[in-house]
């Protein structure tokens, strides 16, 4: 075999698996997100879930790709990890369809009207019509169903090349001596699930096996383990992609790994029995690619069989191996208190609610903390986490949400009725706080990787606005969480000083980009970080409405707020002079706040509290 037999093959591997790719992802275009809703809803029992994966995998060609699907659906919370089980199995017999499809590569070995079904002339029709489809189709649906025949024609055209760039090695000594090594079991899994970690698809390392049978030189004694090993190491895509994943998403990549560890033990003694039992002749019989699919679907339908009424095990396993974080454990604990059984007895049920609402409220302006620490402290784990708690507010704000709904049903009181549907009103604004504070994070990312530097007079300008920002926060969710309508009052008045001061901050740093002080990738980070904290004050105004529109018996945040810019009435007069004078920017010194950017580093330091007036005094009514 020679350098253009190796080059040959290696081209047949590319071709290979880039059909394969085209043809699963176009596959997924057509389908659009209706594969994603189907394994999510149709997963109410094992053999359902089993059902469905085998039947979603066989349609996008990879065990890998739906796995990950599900990591994503477990880790969101949208589905159970014992609903995730069985999917996982049934995906792990679904992967094995491929080696069927490749086994059409062995049609049309003679002449004549046979000759119209050798593989040349199928992948040459299916590739014209893909071609036509591609090219000359209007909608969209009808180009991607061009690329599944492409990729479809493609990948068969690579199987046929590895083919014609193995067949050399069967007259190959050497070759045949290399692959007596594989009948140590052992070292045959090793190397299946090697290679396979290396291809990152289980289909592809089977169908370059079946290649390689075509030379009569692999044995069952051989294949077995091989394939045996290729399962093992398609869990290796499916770990790598569950590292950014919470533990309930780590553990259900774990189970992939699991699943076909475990597979592979099973299927091992009945495989030590028969190199026992059997002759040597019949182990060392010749395989080719259908027997090989064979073997491959066998082993994975015996393995699935047998682990299926083990699915509680396998959860339990994971569990064990993979801990919940304590922030994810009281997170649990917050949602477990929206029982079903305090639906029907709604002063429990809105009690529960409250609890659970303030905890995400504290969870929302954590985050906006971390991130803003972010801008001066970046770190990949603190961002993690800002991640993280956007997770849980999400979470906290589905939850709640539906609970609520739920418990709106019932026959309440007017106060009940009032208290629920100011819950309702101010969820998506809390949980639109914590959206923007993941803003502010990737923000972040964006200045540590660019290494943008704003100039003192930028950072000055943008330290007091973080400190307005930080009061509106605190004094919104303190007002929420204590019930103090005095204290939401206070809120419109520091929210319109932010929007001021946030319109004299755009205004001074387009002079400074038109001066050249300042830079086009600096003016838009700082527009950025800008419109981020204008909304969470935003956001934190609504709330303060909600609550005192609420308390007045009617909810029109619209007419209020006209209302109250219209009249600007004492209370409001006095608090927006207040405020205004705090955070002016020629008479405060904001410079030495808490995030300094225009140094290469810098640490958090006290912000507010020193660079401004006394707080505002709260002993006199609205």
């Amino acid at each position: 075999m020679g350098i253009s037999n190796v080059l040959s093959l290696l081209c047949g591997v590319a071709l290979f698996l880039f059909g394969m790719s085209v043809m699963g992802d176009g596959l997924k275009r057509v389908a659009g997100n209706k594969l994603e809703v189907i394994l999510w809803r149709l997963s109410s029992t094992p053999i359902k879930g089993a059902l469905l994966g085998l039947g979603v995998t066989a349609a996008i060609q990879s065990s890998a790709a739906t796995t990950i699907m599900v990591v994503g659906f477990v880790n969101s919370g949208m589905m159970k990890g014992i609903q995730a089980i069985p999917i996982i199995l049934g995906a792990n017999v679904g992967t094995s369809v491929t080696g069927w499809l490749l086994c059409l590569s062995l049609l049309g070995g003679g002449g004549g009207w046979v000759s119209l079904f050798s593989t040349a002339t199928i992948t040459a029709a299916v590739a014209i019509v893909g071609t036509l489809f591609r090219m000359t189709a209007k909608s969209t649906a009808k180009k991607h169903v061009g690329d599944i025949l492409l990729g479809f024609a493609v990948l068969m055209f690579g199987m046929s090349a590895m083919s014609d760039a193995v067949l050399p090695l069967k007259e190959s000594a050497k070759f045949r001596e290399l692959l007596l090594l594989f009948d140590n079991p052992l070292l045959g899994i090793l190397v299946g699930a090697l290679f396979t970690a290396v291809l990152q698809s289980a289909s592809a390392a089977v169908g370059i096996l079946q290649a390689l049978s075509m030379t009569g030189a692999i044995t069952a004694e051989a294949a077995i383990p091989i394939i045996m090993g290729i399962a093992i190491g398609a869990s290796v895509p499916v770990l790598l992609g569950a590292v950014g994943a919470g533990p309930s998403g780590r553990r259900t990549a774990l189970t992939y790994l699991f699943i076909n560890v475990l597979g592979t033990l099973i299927c091992l003694i009945p495989f030590f029995l028969g190199n026992l039992l059997l002759p040597k002749s019949f182990r060392s019989q010749v395989v080719g690619p259908v027997e090989l699919a064979l073997i491959n679907s066998v082993f994975r339908i015996l393995a699935t069989v047998v682990l299926l009424p083990f699915v509680n095990g396998l959860r339990r396993l994971a569990h064990r191996l993979v801990k919940d974080r304590p922030e994810d454990l009281i997170q649990q604990a917050m949602i477990d208190r929206l029982e079903d059984r305090f639906i029907a007895h709604p002063a429990l049920a809105i009690e529960q609610s409250k609890i659970v609402l303030s905890k995400m409220a504290d969870t929302a302006r954590e985050n906006l903390t971390r991130a803003l620490k972010l801008l001066s402290n970046w770190s990949d784990s603190g961002y993690a986490a800002v991640d993280r708690l956007e997770e849980q507010v999400d979470t906290y704000e589905d939850k709640l949400g539906t609970y609520l709904v739920r418990v709106n049903r019932q026959e309440l009181t007017p106060a009940q009725n009032k208290e629920i549907s100011k819950f309702l009103h101010c969820i998506s604004d809390i949980e639109r706080i914590s959206d923007h504070a993941m803003n502010v994070g990737e923000t972040a990312k964006e200045i540590a990787e660019k290494k943008v530097r704003f100039s003192p007079e930028a950072m000055r300008e943008l330290n007091a606005l973080i400190a307005a920002v930080e009061e509106i926060v605190d004094l919104s969710m303190g007002a929420f969480e204590k019930e103090n309508v005095k204290e939401a009052y206070r809120v419109e008045p520091l929210e319109e000083t932010i929007d001021m001061l946030s319109d004299e901050l755009k205004l001074h740093h387009v002079n400074r980009v038109q001066a050249g002080q300042c830079t086009l990738d600096q003016g838009f980070v700082f527009n950025d970080l800008i419109t981020n904290l204008e909304r969470v004050a935003d956001h934190c105004s609504n709330i303060a409405v909600a609550m005192i529109e609420l308390e007045a018996g009617a909810f029109d945040t619209h007419e209020y707020l006209n209302s109250l810019r219209d009249v600007h009435s004492d209370s409001f007069n006095r608090y927006f002079e207040l405020y205004k004078n705090k955070y002016d920017l020629l008479q405060g010194d904001f410079s030495a706040g808490i995030y300094d950017l225009s140094k290469p580093e810098s640490s958090p330091k006290s912000a507010a509290k020193a660079a401004a007036p006394a707080a505002v005094s709260s002993s006199r009514e609205p």
